[in-house]
């Protein structure tokens, strides 16, 4: 699962008991990215407060679909196959197909084009494409594109954030050999302030 020592929920006690309950899926099972934190509740805890905030908030200027398409996104550039697999199948469940997932996901990148990805999504993805590969490129104009497709300024911060989140999700995924091995892939958690519980 890991390459460092993580606890699982039937040990857990005190503040990552709290955690953990607060974001297992119906089955009980707790995602191999937030046990990797679980030596240290406190950045399990940072961790699920910018996700939350970045991906699974309202208000945001990015549609459900946008969000997950974006991740996948960075987590392809990033070479990241754990959070791709994740992302692309919570974007599977917006889109109403695995394929189409894959194609859109492949077209983020390059590796296909796709009819299906919007004018805003193709600005979505190549503003995170930079982002991602060449962040000390980035230019005022760099968001121009974005404002022709509608993003205002807090959309775009949106945008920027998810871009980051995803930055650190993979680099912690990659840097602590966090696998999919034994996950329900394409569960997120419900959009409202109540909590981290799973659809």
């Amino acid at each position: 699962m890991t390459w460092i020592k993580t606890i699982d929920f039937k040990d857990a006690e005190g503040e990552l008991k709290s955690l953990y309950e607060r974001v297992k899926a119906p089955s009980g099972h707790i995602d191999n990215i937030l046990q990797a934190h679980s030596l240290r509740p406190r950045t399990l805890a940072a961790h699920l407060a910018l996700y939350k905030a970045t991906i699974h908030t309202k208000p945001n200027g990015l549609l459900p679909r946008e969000r997950e398409l974006v991740g996948v996104c960075v987590s392809l550039l990033n070479g990241c196959d754990y959070c791709v697999e994740h992302h692309r199948a919570g974007l599977a469940r917006h889109l109403g197909s695995t394929l189409l997932a894959l194609e859109l996901s492949d077209a983020t990148v390059g590796k296909r084009d796709s009819a299906h990805l919007t004018d805003r999504e193709r600005a979505l993805c190549i503003y995170a494409t930079k982002l991602t590969k060449t962040p000390a490129e980035m230019q005022a104009s760099d968001l121009t594109p974005l404002r022709m497709v509608g993003l205002d300024d807090a959309g775009i911060l949106d945008l920027n954030q998810i871009v980051a989140y995803f930055a650190y999700a993979n680099r912690t995924v990659l840097g602590l050999g966090v696998s999919t091995s034994g996950e329900l892939l394409g569960l997120h958690p419900d959009e409202n302030e109540e909590g981290f519980k799973h659809k």
